[in-house]
């Protein structure tokens, strides 16, 4: 693989790494700049500093928002309002004298995953972020399917209750700890009320049980309509080993009360952690820029 220059944009940093030998180095963060001018400035200094260490052909780039693939434009909305709706690859391949590939950080996420990942062994799968909100990514042929509009994998968006709540206001962590606290009066997290769940607190049990049956719900039907190999699931409630037996449960509820399903859905937690969008960046630009 050829040497590549790698960024993740975040909204609070900026990571940074050098890609050789099939491995990320250099690995380093900088503070989000509130500027495009400061973002532009930050992005060169740091991929001139890699030019001068590695022979790098490339810059691989995981960003938030909606990343038109077609035209270059991230769309959408994120934290940084300064990267969207105008042809930002071309401005940075003008910069950098480099050919750049932009995915959002989710679909980059996902494609570490299907690389060498929990999906490795898959061609087809279900990435699902669970965090402030419930976003993801699908994957097809190992490749992302960005959808018509840019809406492929954004299963946080569908509509999970009769009442019209989505997914992402019903099965989130935050929106969980949210109507706990309004039940009980008290202020906590998300993983506080599994704690409090595990330790017997009835009101923390009842939304732990919803936040499972709703994402239970969500993953019959995208297995019953989709019908990938498997669903891995990110984000920071990934890494509590509750997760995966607790959405198991639910979904095997529903299969024993449904008289069509016929397939049991394979769920595992995420193989890779802080270094996944970077990881991904690189599987998109190879994707992107296939060498000869």
């Amino acid at each position: 693989m050829r040497d590549l220059a790698v960024i993740d944009i975040g909204g609070t940093t900026i990571k940074f790494a050098a890609w050789k030998n099939n491995e990320l180095m250099d690995v380093h963060a900088v503070d989000t700049p509130k500027s495009l001018d400061e973002f532009y400035e930050i992005l060169e200094h740091e991929t001139n500093d890699f030019k001068k260490k590695y022979d790098v052909k490339g810059v691989a780039i995981s960003a938030p928002g909606a990343v038109n693939k077609k035209t270059g434009v991230i769309e959408g909305a994120s934290a940084l309002p300064y990267i969207h709706n105008f042809n930002i690859e071309q401005e940075l391949e003008r910069r950098f004298q480099l050919p750049v590939s932009i995915e959002n950080d989710a679909n980059c996420a996902a494609l570490a995953e299907v690389a060498e990942g929990a999906g490795r062994d898959c061609q087809n799968m279900i990435f699902i972020i669970i965090g402030t909100g419930v976003g993801g990514s699908v994957i097809v042929n190992r490749k992302v399917w960005h959808g018509t509009h840019l809406f492929g994998g954004e299963i946080g968006y569908m509509v999970a209750t009769p009442t019209l709540l989505t997914i992402s206001q019903a099965a989130s962590p935050v929106s969980m700890a949210k109507r706990y606290n309004e039940e009980t009066g008290k202020n906590v997290d998300g993983k506080t009320v599994f704690d409090l769940a595990d330790q017997g607190d009835e009101a923390a049990k009842f939304q732990v049980d919803q936040m499972a049956e709703t994402l239970g719900i969500a993953i019959f039907n995208l297995q019953h309509s989709f019908d990938p190999e498997k669903f891995i699931l990110g984000g920071a409630v990934s890494n509590n080993p509750k997760l995966v037996p607790l959405l198991n449960e639910a979904v095997e509820k529903i299969r024993n009360r449904s008289d069509v399903a016929t397939i049991k859905p394979v769920i595992e937690t995420c193989a890779y952690r802080g270094n996944a969008n970077l990881y991904g960046a690189v599987v998109d630009f190879e994707q992107t820029y296939p060498e000869d």
